[in-house]
């Protein structure tokens, strides 16, 4: 089984522009991992972020392989993890995650559609 792990931001930018997520990543013949900080990031903001509390929702309809970061902050996290996990597909939207990950990246082309990218 081949795993894509969703930052925040990807996440946020998903809802924003109403793209559903779980169905496309699984289209993609991929599983979703989330990390349980980015479920906590998600959490801290969904009071001033409305984007995040839909988010939420639509984290308790789907299922997904939760895990747990090491690092110092969850985008440190994510990185080590994708070089732990080679064959993992990195879903962010972040320039500087993308620069310093060599797996694989999921990102959004145009407004609907996500597309995986070297």
């Amino acid at each position: 089984m081949k795993y894509a792990l969703l930052d925040t931001n990807f996440i946020l930018s998903c809802v924003r522009k109403k793209i559903d997520f779980f169905e496309e990543v699984q289209s993609l013949g991929l599983s979703v991992i989330i990390p349980k900080q980015v479920i906590e990031e998600l959490r801290g903001i969904s009071n001033s972020k409305p984007e995040a509390k839909i988010a939420l929702k639509i984290l308790e309809k789907n299922e997904f392989k939760k895990i747990t970061l090491h690092g110092k902050n969850v985008d440190k996290g994510i990185i080590k993890t994708a070089r732990e996990n080679e064959g993992w597909i990195i879903a962010t939207l972040d320039r500087e995650m993308k620069s310093r990950i060599k797996n694989q990246k999921m990102t959004i082309r145009g407004e609907k559609r996500l597309e995986i990218v070297k």
